[in-house]
């Protein structure tokens, strides 16, 4: 009888005679059998190899694959139809050389836009590196609001692009309307209207979006060392805290801290560098530093380590 060891978490089967042996696989019969004494020691045992075999004549454009692809629950028949390959030989097409066999039938047209939009907002969170979860809530999204139909006149694309931004809001990692028109043939008004829209008529809402939501993001991506992001998440939270960027959004103020503790560390960066990796112009930046520089000796942490006294700092 097959005794079961446990190395690190995962089970291991081994022969109770011989624990120490390494079990030979029968892939034919689907057995695990002890070369030491011949016991079968398990039986049954699913292959998770491929179910198909590679020659090398084959065209690199074949695809061996006979299962097809997962099963899609967001669609109506969950996506289990018959895709007819594309034909090769006489017999497959007619005399005007149609093909006689089409694969447009299989799926209903509601499908097949929701099929193009769940490939739109893959390749989008593809470009700006979302995790599944995020895409599977936009998805999710994306279904509700086309099933409803309360968007009529909307594209699918756009659509799509503001399911995607609520979703990231939604799951805790927010990303601009500029990240998301970057990756997305949409302008940001039209995203803008759609997130507006959708909101209305899924009845549910976000979390206000708060500097420190893109502080990490943005200091990592201008290669800013821990104690400078630090300081700016202090600098951007003090200046909220005292109300003195009444009005201004929380990117521009992120972007004008990050200016500030850049210029007072050894690691400076300058308007534009901030500004290209925030999505906020020269002049926004500047407007939201002139209205916190005032009280800039208030803002900094009390163990940041200057190398520019915040009385050198540039007044702009």
């Amino acid at each position: 009888m097959a005794s079961t060891s446990r190395l690190d978490v995962l089970p291991r089967v081994t022969c109770p005679n011989h624990p120490d042996s390494i079990l030979v696989e029968d892939y034919r019969a689907g057995d695990m059998i002890c070369p030491e004494c011949g016991l079968v020691v398990g039986d049954r045992v699913i292959d998770v190899g491929s179910e198909w075999r590679t020659f090398s004549n084959d065209k690199a454009t074949k695809d061996p694959s006979r299962v097809g692809d997962t099963q899609n629950p967001l669609l109506s028949d969950g996506d289990l139809t018959t895709m007819i390959g594309k034909g090769t030989g006489a017999a497959s097409f007619d005399e005007f050389g149609n093909s006689k066999y089409q694969n447009r039938r299989t799926m209903s047209s509601s499908d097949r836009a929701m099929m193009n939009a769940f490939k739109e907002i893959a390749s989008m969170a593809d470009r700006i590196n979302l995790p599944r979860n995020i895409v599977d809530r936009t998805n999710n999204l994306f279904k509700q609001v086309y099933e409803q139909k309360s968007l009529k006149g909307r594209s699918n694309d756009a659509i799509a692009s503001a399911c995607l931004y609520i979703a990231c809001r939604q799951e805790g990692v927010p990303r601009t309307f500029k990240e998301i028109c970057a990756v997305s043939r949409i302008s940001k008004k039209e995203i803008g209207r759609c997130f507006k829209l959708i909101l209305k008529a899924l009845e549910t809402s976000v979390d206000l979006i708060t500097t420190g939501d893109f502080m990490s993001r943005f200091c990592s991506n201008l290669g800013l060392p821990k104690q400078v992001q630090m300081a700016a998440t202090h600098i951007a939270r003090k200046a909220v805290e005292l109300d003195l960027v009444p009005g201004r959004s929380p990117i521009s103020v992120a972007a004008a801290a990050i200016y500030m503790a850049s210029q007072a560390s050894a690691e400076k960066r300058t308007q534009k560098e901030i500004g290209d990796i925030a999505g906020v112009a020269d002049v926004t930046i500047r407007q939201s530093y002139r209205l916190i520089y005032p009280r800039a000796p208030d803002l900094f942490p009390s163990d940041f380590k200057f190398d520019t006294p915040v009385d050198k700092l540039p007044q702009l």
